[in-house]
């Protein structure tokens, strides 16, 4: 599987990253929208997936940097949690 390379605090917001049975970038999956930034540097770092079918979020919400840093951990535990929870 590819890998992006994607700095720590990006990785973070990164719940799934899929990839077609050509080995090629489809989809990301993202806790929260992320920035038009984020956004750039992960296509830049696909470098030109052809695949590529865009960006989602579980949640809908727009979150600031600090409030991310500062909830971060239980953000994903409880989202994990409940994920667990469905089976």
């Amino acid at each position: 599987m590819k890998n992006l390379n994607l700095p720590a605090n990006l990785k973070d917001k990164i719940y799934q990253i899929k990839v077609n049975s050509q080995n090629d970038f489809s989809k990301i999956v993202s806790y929260f929208p992320l920035s038009s930034d984020e956004k750039q540097l992960i296509v830049t770092l696909m470098n030109n997936s052809k695949s590529f079918n865009g960006f989602y979020s579980i949640f809908s919400d727009h979150i600031s940097e600090q409030e991310w840093n500062k909830s971060k951990a239980q953000i994903i535990k409880r989202f994990q949690d409940e994920l667990f929870d469905i089976d």
